[in-house]
């Protein structure tokens, strides 16, 4: 019986442990995808199984989608394990897609140190603000509270604050005009260039959501950017 017992326990201590493990990589790394091809990933802390975080994320099913490029956010991360740091950095080097880090003055430690290297092995560009002695190759100016509330939904407008930093770097639409082509045809029409009978039906197309925050809305458009630069030219 107690023979029993023992080996029970033993199956549901491995378990546990299987279970813990897989629930530390997960919160270790949060992913989605952005504008429908590009890859971002989320970390908070540089810790131990940050690399095999990283990966599980990369191939998770969402994201079947063809990537055209990575977006490594690391505002407000922080951690002290190099080795897991340098563990991260060893995973994109094989990796060929355009890659964006985003820090703030919160990135410290060995999260700084993931980016440096990034930065260094594999040509990585980080935007931001300035994280210590690490500079940012595009800087974005960002309101700290704005900066907060866009990290929790970069998808909510929030209201302009005054700063001292330049309206250039702020100053971005509220919104986006998608005007489909069926209201730019009925423009036309109004001006006498076009037929009522010839417009397509066509339903109104749902207005696609807008990125507010600065920070991340410069580096997708950043990795479009390269992917285009980089197209071998005919």
């Amino acid at each position: 019986m107690t023979r029993r017992f023992l080996s029970l326990f033993a199956i549901l201590l491995a378990t546990a442990s299987l279970l813990h493990a897989d629930t530390t990589n997960a919160t270790l790394v949060q992913s989605a995808i952005l504008e429908n091809n590009v890859a971002y990933l989320r970390v908070g802390q540089v810790e131990k199984n940050l690399a095999e975080g990283i990966s599980a994320a990369q191939h998770a099913p969402a994201t079947t989608n063809k990537i055209i490029g990575t977006i490594l956010d690391l505002r407000f991360a922080d951690g002290d394990d190099l080795a897991a740091a340098k563990a991260a950095a060893d995973l994109f080097a094989g990796q060929k897609l355009p890659l964006a880090i985003l820090v703030n003055s919160q990135t410290r430690s060995a999260a700084a140190a993931l980016a440096t290297s990034l930065r260094e092995a594999r040509d990585g560009l980080i935007l931001g603000g300035a994280a210590g002695e690490l500079k940012p190759d595009i800087a974005v100016t960002v309101n700290a509270a704005d900066e907060r509330a866009f990290f929790k939904n970069p998808y909510a407008a929030t209201v302009p604050a005054e700063t001292n930093s330049s309206p250039a770097t702020n100053n971005f639409p509220q919104f986006i005009d998608h005007t489909s082509e069926a209201d730019l045809v009925r423009a036309k029409i109004k001006d006498g260039e076009q037929d009522e009978d010839s417009l397509p039906s066509r339903p109104a197309e749902p207005q696609k959501p807008f990125i507010h925050d600065p920070v991340l809305a410069r580096a997708v458009d950043l990795i479009k950017a390269l992917v285009i630069v980089r197209q071998p030219r005919r």
